[in-house]
């Protein structure tokens, strides 16, 4: 199993920037690829950012320009910097892992609060 403890979030206004970060524990030498989602309130979860093993990344339309997902393989750690804050981009942020075939791994963490505030 793989586990994940997100951190960073907080209360940031309009413009703003915040860095979240993903440390992911267990049978990490699974993982292909780092994903980064983030539900609001009475919404879905939504895909926000990818990253493989590569280096490789990918970004939903909506951050595109403005978060960059990156990882530290030495430490386990995948980033999540998000600039340019806009109130919609609040949400709760959640990693998450995939192997080589898609497969998910893990169960989702508690995932960390990001606020901004107009």
């Amino acid at each position: 199993q793989v586990q994940f403890v997100e951190s960073g979030g907080g209360l940031v206004q309009a413009g703003g920037s915040l860095r979240l970060s993903c440390v992911t524990s267990g049978n990490t030498f699974r993982i292909s690829a780092m994903h980064w989602y983030r539900q609001a309130p009475g919404k879905q979860r939504e895909l926000v950012a990818a990253i493989s093993s590569g280096g490789s990344t990918n970004y939903a339309d909506s951050v595109k320009g403005r978060f960059t997902i990156s990882n530290d393989n030495a430490k386990n750690t995948v980033y999540l910097q998000m600039n340019s804050l806009k109130p919609e981009d609040t949400a709760v942020y959640y990693c998450k892992a995939r192997t080589r075939l898609g497969t998910d791994l893990g169960s989702w963490g508690q995932g960390t609060q990001v606020t901004v505030s107009s």
